[in-house]
């Protein structure tokens, strides 16, 4: 990926500054590692009448599969051709954009103490981007920078120059020209843009990319044209953030508009009743509760059975004591969205380390679960159907045999205290039954004493003393050698 920006000048003012605005030396040639690849930054010409620098990113085309979707940790099992042979380490999208940000960060910011003065005024511009994917063609282009301020030149690429009868690739040459924007400015411009125009993010867009997205567009997007186009791309079409964004942005304009801060917009809501307290969700109190007891048992490996979307993992994860975590589950949808939760494409070194998702069966033995210090089945035996439960029991206790199994279900009895859950219903739809404390210990019970454990239980939530709590936990403990000789 390339990109080059190039200013002219005077000999009272040179050329020459767009060094000192970018932070980055002409007379040197400066290379910096970025997640994907290495990106060089160099100076063409440089000199009092002109100066153009350029980015150029290499990216690694290997560590673009293994840290994204197809990196084995819940991406598609399968590493297809077309992972490794594709367009994006020649044509700019997001990955140029998050190379810009990183390696330009303070001169996104418009901060430079040598010329602080040449930060703040507009320069004479041109910006040259050689392929950009446009999904919407040149008309889309002019459309998003035009009223930005710039003069834009997009020509569109032959497919093959030979053979013109083919017609045209989705890449444009991207010439922007303009004598009226900051160099801070210009660059929030393209950081945005160019992952708008290929529609396509080579990360998992998170909540925090709203802010992103209102810092870089800070004085230019409540007013744009195509701000709802901008935004639903930039988010990647997530209609929940997109949907915030654009409120967001709607008090930024009103604001501005009536020449005031945005708080004093947004007060509808008196500003106590934003720290009242809430309710803990019996979701949380549940993990607080399996942490707390994997704490007390020791345990540094650690299985997440039926881990779902990942939020147990998430959780062990923040503790550093834990020291792998392998969450498993049978839905490869499951584990996708749990890769997205975790951050697992942009997790470093040392901290992906600590954690793995495998698909997997809990009705079935798995060799690769053998061996750990506690496995947690936090609200799964309840998704099975009764039949079934032996062989979860075989494959957990009898095979993988951690010293340590945690086992949450439902508490029926508690039921009649949910008002809004009909008598005779179960919590969830795909719930094959629900027990009541006497069913579970005795089933608890049983099992620990076919496999060699001690058990003991656990009320998580608020303990009622007519129906109990509403999630019960059954903490089993192998025996010892000695432990089961001496009983």
């Amino acid at each position: 990926m390339f990109l080059t920006i190039s200013t002219t000048g005077t000999p009272e003012l040179p050329a020459t500054d767009l060094g000192f605005l970018l932070h980055k030396h002409p007379g040197k040639a400066q290379a910096f590692s970025t997640s994907y690849g290495t990106a060089h930054v160099l100076y063409p010409e440089a000199d009092a009448g002109r100066c153009t620098a350029a980015l150029l990113l290499e990216v690694d085309a290997v560590a673009l599969v293994r840290r994204g979707k197809g990196n084995g940790r819940g991406g598609a099992p399968d590493a297809a051709l077309a992972q490794y042979v594709n367009d994006r380490p020649y044509a700019a999208s997001s990955l140029l954009a998050v190379a810009l940000s990183a390696v330009f960060s303070s001169a996104m910011r418009g901060v430079c103490d040598a010329r602080p003065e040449r930060a703040a005024r507009p320069l004479p511009l041109r910006v040259e981007v050689p392929a950009l994917p446009a999904r919407g063609g040149t008309d889309l282009v002019t459309k998003l920078f035009e009223p930005l301020g710039w003069t834009v030149t997009a020509r569109p690429v032959a497919l093959d120059a030979e053979f013109p009868e083919w017609g045209d690739s989705r890449y444009v040459s991207l010439v922007l020209e303009s004598e009226t924007l900051t160099l801070a400015e210009a660059l929030r411009h393209l950081y945005v843009q160019l992952p708008v125009l290929d529609d396509a993010k080579h990360y998992w867009v998170a909540a925090d990319e709203v802010d992103k997205l209102l810092r870089a567009g800070e004085g230019w997007l409540p007013a744009h044209p195509e701000q709802k186009l901008i935004t639903s791309r930039y988010l990647s079409r997530r209609w929940s953030l997109t949907r915030e964004a654009m409120e967001r942005l709607e008090l930024v304009r009103l604001a501005e508009a009536d020449d005031s801060e945005v708080e004093d917009i947004d007060n509808a809501v008196a500003t106590e009743t934003e720290t009242e307290e809430k309710p803990t969700p019996l979701a949380v109190r549940r993990r607080e509760a399996i942490v707390e007891a994997l704490k007390a048992s020791g345990a540094t490996r650690v299985l997440d059975l039926g881990c779902g979307q990942g939020q147990l993992v998430q959780t062990l994860l923040k503790d550093t004591r834990f020291t792998e975590i392998v969450g498993v589950d049978v839905s490869m949808r499951a584990l996708t969205i749990a890769a997205r939760r975790l951050k697992l494409d942009r997790m470093g070194e040392r901290q992906s380390s600590r954690v793995r998702l495998l698909q997997g069966s809990l009705a079935y033995t798995d060799k690769r679960l053998a061996g750990y210090d506690a496995a947690v089945l936090s609200e799964v035996i309840e998704h099975l159907d009764l039949p079934r439960l032996p062989a979860l029991e075989y494959a957990v206790f009898g095979a993988a045999r951690p010293r340590t199994v945690l086992v949450t279900t439902p508490n029926v009895e508690y039921n009649v205290r949910w008002e809004t859950l009909p008598a005779g219903h179960v919590r969830h739809g795909d719930h094959r039954f629900e027990w009541t404390r006497a069913e579970f210990g005795a089933w608890a019970a049983k099992v620990a004493g076919r496999h060699g454990y001690d058990v003991e239980f656990v009320p998580v939530g608020p303990d009622d003393p007519e129906v109990g709590p509403p999630t019960q936990m059954a903490v089993f403990q192998q025996v010892t050698t000695e432990e089961a000789k001496a009983a």
